[in-house]
């Protein structure tokens, strides 16, 4: 089968609100296409249930899916995509004009990172809460990232975070764009929604 269909990985640390960033970012990207969604998990269908019951009424709960890597989620998104590979197949052949598929897995710095074969463009997502050192403490996915998302950023004041540390260290160690999200009150999520708009949809 030939695949065509543009495909978004976001990877990040548990925690970091991947699964709250998809959320958001379905509504603003799917008002006119129709979108997949894939999440990775070691053992379970948690997250893929959590999001196709988010999307009811907007993304067919056929065009939601869990893959169960058996290990690390970043096995099936780094190493060997084949799983989610055959379930982007399962996708198209239910919907053969699928627009975008978005493709959501943990992993820590090092190993939340997607195999090109798989992601045409790649988020990572950090939270706040993690501490202010970690866009300078690099790695893979805060430097390689098409885009680095700065998340829940309403928690700085609760966890001595500084935001323009943060901004400082992610201009120093990365050439491309980043962006601050609070997804609980959908800050900044319209630029995320606009940097995959302008990179994959409409280039």
């Amino acid at each position: 089968m030939t695949r065509d269909v543009p495909t978004v990985g976001i990877g990040g640390p548990v925690g970091s609100g991947k699964t709250s960033l998809v959320q958001e970012l379905v509504p603003r990207l799917g008002a006119d296409l129709e979108i997949g969604v894939i999440a990775n998990d070691i053992l379970t269908q948690e997250d893929a249930e959590v999001l196709e019951a988010s999307f009811e009424g907007e993304v067919p709960s056929d065009l939601v899916a869990g893959v169960e890597t058996g290990a690390c989620p970043h096995t099936g998104i780094r190493e060997d995509p084949s799983m989610n590979l055959e379930q982007i197949d399962r996708f198209l052949e239910r919907e053969p004009d699928l627009d975008l598929v978005l493709l959501e897995s943990g992993g820590d710095n090092l190993a939340a990172t997607f195999n090109p074969e798989l992601a045409d463009y790649f988020l990572y997502v950090i939270s706040v809460a993690e501490g202010d050192d970690i866009p300078r403490k690099r790695g893979p996915g805060v430097v390689d990232a098409d885009l680095l998302v700065i998340n829940k950023t309403d928690l700085a004041p609760h966890v001595g975070a500084d935001l323009d540390v943060m901004e400082r260290d992610a201009r120093a160690v990365r050439d491309g764009p980043f962006e601050f999200t609070n997804c609980k009150e959908s800050d900044g999520v319209d630029a995320v929604a606009d940097h995959i708009e302008r990179q994959l949809l409409f280039a």
